[in-house]
């Protein structure tokens, strides 16, 4: 069921699909006899008239099948597969082992293209001053191309069990920050992405952005500056802190829980730690060791 929003909205369903739901003042449902059916999505046109016009827009209503299991794969699931960090493969493997979420991180190009890599630079080349089709040429370890955005997202749409975590990371500039984030949700929306993606960034201006175009995106902090209170005042959706934050500062797991917040905590490889952390019941771990933390949580 998904709520609509809109004061004085009035709503119409649109499109091939729209006999499969139902709308009852704000209400969305799936009618009951798709409730079972092996389709993963729907696309869904929704019409809204509003005093200032009628709006259209399609969404992709995606069946949540996804894994429940808090296992996060850092950059995906590369150190126990041959596959490079941050690449398609790496991706392909996190959802084969079952992982609830593959993180991976993204960095606008001096053209204004999304690339995936994890460090500012790759072979010599500094990304905020490079070509998309530059960075394209070049070759991660294992051979693969470095992945833009848009093929990432398509692979990674291609199954709904396993979350995208999307890590924009910060540049240069407030200005070009924000730029990449409206980049990164412009690609997102247009791609129907939503579903699969949660956000994270260092930068506290792209999280407050990517909330400003998106009131219901999935956006969490990963600098480990501000207390719980704060971030649920700014109305983000959680904290995804290094795991010796929490080590320094213990009471904050229990004020984020209180405070509705979800928690990750990163990155998180020796045994009795991820055990710690499982005891302590935050809602994700991102490891470099998936499958070590998915024998762990299957026990």
């Amino acid at each position: 069921m998904v709520s609509l929003h809109g004061s004085e909205a009035k709503f119409k369903l649109k499109g091939d699909n729209a006999k499969r739901f139902t709308l009852k003042g704000k209400q969305l449902s799936i009618r009951k006899k798709y409730i079972e059916t092996d389709t993963k999505w729907y696309d869904l046109s929704i019409e809204a008239q509003t005093g200032s016009g009628v709006h259209e827009e399609t969404f992709r209503l995606v069946k949540d099948d996804f894994h429940k299991n808090r296992v996060i794969a850092h950059r995906g699931a590369w150190k126990n597969t041959g596959a490079s960090e941050n690449s398609i493969s790496a991706l392909q493997h996190a959802v084969r082992l079952g992982c609830q979420g593959s993180e991976f991180d993204v960095h606008m190009t001096s053209d204004s293209g999304l690339i995936v890599n994890h460090d500012p630079s790759f072979k010599g080349k500094i990304i905020h001053s490079t070509s998309f089709a530059e960075l394209k040429h070049l070759k991660l370890s294992n051979g693969e191309s470095m992945p833009g955005l848009e093929e990432y997202l398509t692979e990674g749409m291609k199954q709904n069990s396993t979350k995208l975590i999307l890590e924009l990371k910060p540049t240069t500039n407030k200005e070009r920050a924000i730029q990449s984030a409206q980049k990164v949700y412009e690609m997102v929306r247009s791609m129907k992405a939503q579903a699969w993606i949660d956000y994270i960034s260092f930068d506290y201006n792209i999280c407050m952005e990517l909330m400003r175009l998106d009131p219901h995106a999935r956006v969490a902090y990963l600098n480990g500056d501000k207390s719980p209170e704060l971030l649920a005042k700014d109305k983000l959706w959680g904290l995804d802190y290094n795991q010796s934050v929490f080590q320094k500062n213990p009471g904050w797991i229990e004020q984020a829980k209180a405070k509705g917040l979800t928690i990750n905590a990163w990155t998180v490889n020796d045994p009795k730690l991820l055990q710690w952390f499982l005891d302590q019941k935050i809602d994700f771990i991102t490891t470099n060791e998936p499958e070590m933390l998915l024998k762990m949580v299957r026990k």
